[in-house]
Parts: C-alpha cells; sequence; structure tokens
C-alpha cells in the first residue's frame, strides 16, 4: 500500500481524489491543507498548517511531512500548487504527480496556451487592447491570464468598459465572444498516447464550477483537437480542456488544464477513476480503460457535514417509523449502524413492535446480529425503565414524545431521524 498526500485536500479537485481513491486497497490516503477547511471533514489523516506555496519553508515543511508519515506520492490538487510542486519535484523527497513543468507551466497561463496553439483555427483570437480597429470587435471577453473557473471574468461592450477593467486588473487577457454551449473534454494520456477523451456539456455553472453536467458523444472534432494538444504538450495521468462554441457554432478553446477537475466525478461514474489511472501511470504500471456508454447527468449541491463532541459507546433505537420507514428500510440509518460495528458501538434495539419483531427482521432481511440486544416492549411500558445509564448511551426515534422522556429522564443525548447525518463520519 502506498502512502499518498492529496494538497491542497479541501478543493473541489481534492475532494474528488477523495471520493475516487477512498476504497482503493493499494493507496492510503492523507489530506493536507494550508488553510483548515472541508477537507478535515472528509480526510481521517489530516495534516493542516501546510505552508502556503510562496513561503519559503513549503519545501521542508512538506519533507518533513514526506519523513513523519512516510509519503510515497503527492498528488496536488489546485493549478498554482500544481505549477509550484512541477517545479519543486526534484526536491522533494516523494513523488509529486504531475505532469512535466513545461506542461504545467504552459497550461497556467491563457497567453501561452494561446501562442502554442495560434495556428490552429481552435484558438480563440486574442486582442491587444491598443490596436487599431480592436471598437470593431466588441464585446470582448476579458479573463485574467492567471486563474481558473470564471473568478475575474467580465464582458466590455464598448472601450470605457475595457480601459475600466484594465485598469482594474492589467493582467487581464482580451479574447473573443464566445456566445455558444460550453463543454469540457475529460482526458488521460499515459507515455505519449491518449488512451482517453470523452465530451461533457456544462449546463450549469455556479462561481466557475460545473454543478450540471451530461455526458455526450465526443465527435471527431474533437478528438482531433484532443490529438493537437496531446502531442505539443507532455501529459502524463488525467488532463482536461474546455471548448466554448463561437458566434459560427465552431469550437474555440477556453483552457487546458494538467489535473484532475471535480466535476470528473461525472465520467468516474461510468467506469473510468481518474486519480486511480493516474497513480498507477505515475507507478508505472500498464492500465486499460473501460467505460460504460449509457447517458450519465451529474447535478451538485452543497452537501453537509458535521462533527459532532459527542462520546457514547451504546446506540439505543426504535423500530417502527425508524429503522422502517413508510414501508421499506431506512438505509441512511442502516449506514450508521454498521458506522457503529466497525467502532464497536453497541446497538439496543427498543421496540414497540405489534408483531413478532423477530419475524420482521427476517422478512425485511435484516440480520438480528446486527444487534447486541432486542428489547421488546409493550404499549404501556417506559423505554426510560429498560435503558442502562452506566454506559454513555444515545437514543435514536422518531417520536418527539418518546425523545422528550428519555431527555428528561435519562438526560442523554436524542435524535430524530433528520439529525443522523450529523452522526455519521465521512472520514476515510
Amino acid at each position: 500500500m502506498k502512502n499518498v498526500l492529496v494538497f491542497p485536500c479541501g478543493s473541489e479537485i481534492g475532494l474528488e481524489i477523495h471520493n475516487a481513491l477512498k476504497y482503493s486497497k493499494d493507496f492510503k490516503l492523507f489530506g493536507g491543507s494550508s488553510v483548515d477547511d472541508h477537507g478535515k471533514y472528509v480526510y481521517e489523516n489530516y495534516i493542516p498548517d501546510i505552508p502556503f506555496i510562496d513561503d519559503d519553508n513549503l519545501l521542508n515543511f512538506l519533507n518533513e511531512v514526506i519523513e513523519e508519515h512516510d509519503i510515497d506520492l503527492i498528488y496536488p490538487s489546485h493549478d498554482d500548487v500544481v505549477l509550484r510542486l512541477s517545479e519543486l519535484k526534484d526536491e522533494l523527497d516523494a513523488h509529486v504527480v504531475v505532469s512535466d513543468d513545461y506542461t504545467c507551466d504552459i497550461c497556467r497561463f491563457k497567453s501561452k496556451t494561446y501562442e502554442l496553439f495560434r495556428e490552429y483555427d481552435f484558438t480563440p483570437k486574442t486582442y491587444d487592447i491598443t490596436q487599431k480597429g480592436i471598437e470593431d470587435e466588441f464585446p470582448i471577453f476579458l479573463k485574467p491570464d492567471v486563474g481558473q473557473g470564471a473568478k475575474g471574468v467580465a464582458l466590455a461592450n464598448d472601450m470605457d468598459d475595457l480601459k475600466h477593467h484594465f485598469s482594474q486588473n492589467p493582467g487581464l487577457i482580451a479574447v473573443e465572444y464566445l456566445p455558444g454551449d460550453e463543454y469540457t473534454i475529460d482526458c488521460f494520456s499515459a507515455k505519449g498516447e491518449l488512451l482517453y477523451c470523452e465530451k461533457r456539456q456544462r449546463i450549469r455553472i455556479k462561481d466557475g464550477i460545473s454543478v450540471n453536467a451530461t455526458t455526450i458523444e465526443t465527435d471527431e472534432e474533437i478528438r482531433k483537437i484532443a490529438e493537437i494538444i496531446n502531442s505539443k504538450l507532455a501529459f502524463d495521468g488525467a488532463w482536461f480542456f474546455q471548448l466554448k462554441r463561437d458566434k459560427d457554432n465552431q469550437y474555440k478553446l477556453l483552457e487546458i488544464a494538467p489535473r484532475i477537475a471535480g466535476t470528473m466525478a461525472l465520467h468516474r461514474n461510468t467506469g473510468v477513476n481518474f486519480p486511480l489511472l493516474t497513480l498507477y501511470a505515475h507507478l508505472g504500471i500498464d492500465v486499460s480503460i473501460i467505460s460504460n456508454d449509457n447517458k450519465l447527468t451529474i447535478d451538485r449541491a452543497l452537501t453537509n457535514r458535521f462533527n459532532y463532541e459527542i462520546d457514547y459507546e451504546r446506540v439505543y433505537l426504535d423500530f417502527d417509523d425508524t429503522v422502517f420507514v413508510k414501508g421499506k428500510i431506512n438505509t441512511y440509518l442502516m449506514m450508521f449502524l454498521y458506522q457503529c460495528v466497525n467502532e464497536n458501538k453497541q446497538i439496543i434495539l427498543i421496540t414497540k413492535h405489534i408483531r413478532d419483531i423477530h419475524e420482521t427482521l427476517m422478512e425485511l432481511k435484516i440480520d438480528e446480529g446486527l444487534f447486541d440486544e432486542i428489547i421488546t416492549l409493550t404499549k404501556q411500558d417506559d423505554k426510560f425503565e429498560y435503558m442502562d445509564n452506566e454506559i454513555s448511551s444515545i437514543f435514536i426515534d422518531d417520536s418527539f414524545s418518546e425523545r422528550m422522556s428519555i431527555s428528561q429522564k435519562l438526560n442523554i443525548p436524542v435524535f430524530d431521524l433528520d439529525a443522523i447525518e450529523s452522526l455519521i463520519d465521512w472520514r476515510m
């Protein structure tokens, strides 16, 4: 098993790498961040306070982390970190999962990217804002030369707009306005060969991140563009590029990135695990790719993760409308119960089920062995009288009156079904 440090682990990229690798038997994940963020709630092995990439102490700090945790590979998960660690890779004591520094440098600057591919018709027009006749080109799209997503972009409709935006940010570049649909093409290359190239349409975008996307058939024109890009740069693993249609419905290049994209989760769920394939490639292992052809759509939203400061050794829970809800097994609660099994916490089922609970569990294919004890009561019984308060416990029941009774009599934490999510530990 290889130890892999993902840095920064709380970026959308870092979270996708975690989702892609958390079940792999070949890798143990460590998450590192310069500033505490969502990664702290996701990575079980978390390393805080890593210096920022422009800090002179970054190299020494990372090498100390590598030695302390026996790190084999560092997986950068932000554009700036990709470039910086590509520059430091010969001085780091672990293998850095990046393409070569030339490729990383070209891709980090849109001006360099467009210059490298200026001879091809898929490269958008760029403008010198002082050039004669530029007033005939409006609207003109402005975006940072170094940046990602939609941060800092603007649309200039006239010279006043143009001058204003450049006065605010001299690092902008001016390119032709592209009004058409936008696509991301997820790619994988190894040993100079393009092994995978498939398109997804960016349907809904929030803060530059694709939050709704769907797989879509990749046409031959896109494959040719991918092959050209692959021939000019040296990718080692997963990478992607983005295209947008111009006013004449032709593809034009937006950017190229030699890294994982957060929404690669879409193609990962068709069978192409880009982070895993990339690690194998960097370890010199030959890989093959298989993908399901069925159309798939991803929709992303904010997800809750919690850190409940609560200690307990035993879980008491109800059955009706708790384990079994609306004619179905509560699969979310079952996930929590198996978490308790993994953590050696006792599970006590305490129920007023009107049928034989043992027969009902058998019919539902719930193994009685999941529970350390099953306590069956009558409707008149008070549950608190059958609960041992000598062991730190929590109580789960859909009934407010039951929760109120237990809370008052035993003074232990009580939970309704909607609060189970706060008890789930997502760190792996």
